[in-house]
């Protein structure tokens, strides 16, 4: 995305009025949510601030923390760092048969065409993707089909009380959701809307053949 793109999408944010992630009228957080579905065949998309933030969502969504094991290979040592943090233990072997608790990859401008294509060979119950490598994180999202899956990691990510849809009436439903600890996972619907145009614009880098000069 160039300068003059990344400027019209800073414009039409800062103009709208909306820059916080809680504001009801917000249309960023929501546009990219649809685009990352869309992209990746998962019906549900939570948002997030890092990578941290979302591997945290795609446990906690299904349940899993303090004194759980999780097996997910390939975790970077940060990750694994804060998961100890948390108290959840990390196996890095899968033996066979075994599904992990979330698969992830990570997106840039080489790969970010080739979302679809990452999202499809992913069988986890959740989906990790970091996108701060799309340059103007960091950011994450975390997708899956599980709807419970999603609603609490909706949870994690504001305080744990409310969703962004029922922290405005204040009315708790659903109170096996709100996490026992509260987070500020929230993503700036400033980083949405550049990462939402960079992903709607990325293509797949040209390839030459014949016999070179």
């Amino acid at each position: 995305m160039d300068l003059f793109d990344t400027a019209t999408v800073l414009t039409r944010v800062m103009t709208s009025g909306v820059v916080m992630s809680i504001e009801k009228s917000d249309r960023e957080l929501p546009g990219l949510e649809r685009l990352l579905t869309k992209k990746t065949g998962r019906s549900k998309a939570v948002l997030l601030n890092s990578r941290s933030a979302a591997v945290h969502a795609a446990l906690a969504g299904q349940g899993i923390g303090h004194g759980d094991t999780v097996h997910r290979p390939g975790l970077a040592e940060k990750d694994l760092a804060f998961l100890s943090w948390l108290g959840i233990s990390v196996a890095q072997d899968s033996p066979e048969g075994t599904v992990p608790a979330f698969d992830h990859f990570s997106l840039d401008p080489a790969n970010a065409a080739d979302l679809g294509e990452l999202a499809a060979a992913a069988t986890a119950p959740a989906l990790v993707v970091d996108l701060t490598g799309i340059g103007f994180g960091p950011a994450a999202a975390v997708l899956t089909d599980d709807p419970k899956v999603w609603a609490r990691a909706e949870r994690l990510k504001i305080f744990g009380a409310y969703d962004l849809r029922t922290m405005w009436t204040q009315q708790e439903e659903a109170a096996d959701l709100v996490p026992g600890v509260q987070f500020n996972y929230r993503l700036s619907p400033l980083v949405a809307a550049c990462i939402r145009m960079a992903l709607g614009q990325a293509v797949r880098p040209l390839t030459t053949t014949g016999a070179e000069k």
